[in-house]
């Protein structure tokens, strides 16, 4: 007799398996893949740079404490996996020779940086709420690159944002996957923090 999901789970309780052991068994389904975009960064430091806050921003650059883990489709955190992340600055411009000179952008802001994840697969960037742009709502990119597995590079959202629905990227997701990648910025004193986890597939 074939040996069900539901007959599985009750044979595992039976057996004294956790429920949650159960649950972490279970694939998680991977964060869509998206676009680099037009201006991933020309030269990334050759240390990790988690901070890209120089100093006193321009615009209305507000601070966010970007943190997350990265996870195999089994939840399992991946660690050493150097993970960037790139956005433009609070005026709309990218660090980047073709989007704009070094005058028309603030160089306060980095606008780029990577880290590695820790033994538990977190990840922490200090940075600034995004902006939107012509054409793009609030976002952030991010790549994931694991050791011997394909990168993953998406995109995190702003949870709100009324320009995500006019935003070609955000459109083009379905219900589901727009969860996997829009998140909830929240008060932390004057600044904001987000939590943003990524599944590898």
């Amino acid at each position: 007799m074939a040996l069900t999901r539901r007959r599985f789970v009750a044979s595992a309780a039976l057996l004294g398996v956790p429920a949650g052991a159960l649950r972490a068994q279970s694939p998680r389904t991977p964060t869509p893949a998206m676009t680099e975009g037009p201006f991933y960064p020309e030269a990334f430091t050759a240390e990790p740079m988690s901070n890209l806050i120089r100093g006193a921003m321009l615009g209305k650059a507000a601070p966010l404490a970007l943190e997350g883990r990265v996870l195999d489709r089994f939840g399992k955190p991946v660690a050493g996996c150097r993970v960037e992340i790139w956005q433009c600055d609070a005026l709309g411009r990218y660090a980047h020779s073709r989007d704009a000179t070094p005058d028309e952008r603030d160089r306060n802001f980095a606008g780029f940086g990577w880290s590695r994840t820790d033994a538990d697969g977190r990840y922490a960037f200090q940075t600034i709420s995004p902006v939107s742009y012509a054409g793009r709502t609030p976002h952030i990119h991010l790549a994931a690159r694991a050791p011997r597995q394909p990168a993953l590079i998406t995109q995190m959202f702003v949870e709100g944002e009324a320009q995500n629905q006019r935003d070609f990227l955000y459109r083009a997701m379905t219900q589901a996957q727009r969860a996997l990648v829009t998140v909830k910025l929240e008060p932390a004193g004057a600044h904001r923090r987000a939590s943003f986890d990524v599944t590898l597939g």
